[in-house]
């Protein structure tokens, strides 16, 4: 168990099981883009560690670059997204392969989705840690998902509660 400001968590995802579940998905992803060149977009701040490993599993040597959105206060989503940190890169007629920490209700992933559309990419990949499909509303399933969770809080491995707790290694759920 461990204490971050207000709330107990404690641990729901070791860290050896989320680097055996991210090195699987590296090799998918080889798989599906060995004749491709993708460009990777993490969505900070939460893909960060994430896609650090994940591109580290990877043979492939995608493009990296990163947006950041924000769309949660406290504990919950706020049902808005709003971007901070934009895209810079030109993404017409590429492979988008778009990296998310979690897939909660999935606003989030409906705005991103929705504004690479508009620029006219040749595909988008969505790959994902963690997956909540009992909270999701909006947007399609994503294509490759670490894990399914049911619809509690977590954190760590990135994922944070009020900016805290990104550095831990396993993954904890709210007590």
């Amino acid at each position: 168990m461990i204490k971050i400001l207000d709330k107990t968590f404690e641990i729901y995802i070791e860290e050896t099981k989320i680097l055996q579940r991210v090195a699987e998905l590296g090799k998918e992803l080889d798989r599906d883009f060995k004749d491709k060149n993708p460009l990777m977009i993490s969505v900070l701040n939460g893909a960060f560690i994430f896609s650090a490993d994940l591109i580290r599993c990877m043979g492939i040597q995608p493009e990296i670059t990163f947006i950041r959105v924000a769309s949660y206060e406290e504990l919950q989503s706020t049902g808005k997204v709003k971007e901070v940190l934009g895209l810079k890169e030109n993404i017409f007629n590429r492979d988008i392969l778009l990296v998310e920490d979690i897939v909660d209700t999935g606003e989030t992933l409906s705005y991103l989705v929705e504004m690479f559309e508009t620029l006219g990419p040749k595909s988008i990949s969505i790959v994902t840690l963690l997956h909540k499909p009992e909270a999701q509303q909006k947007s399609k399933k994503p294509d490759y998902i670490g894990f399914e969770i049911p619809p509690k809080f977590v954190l760590g491995y990135g994922l944070d509660y009020n900016g805290l707790g990104r550095e831990l290694r396993d993954l904890y759920q709210l007590v």
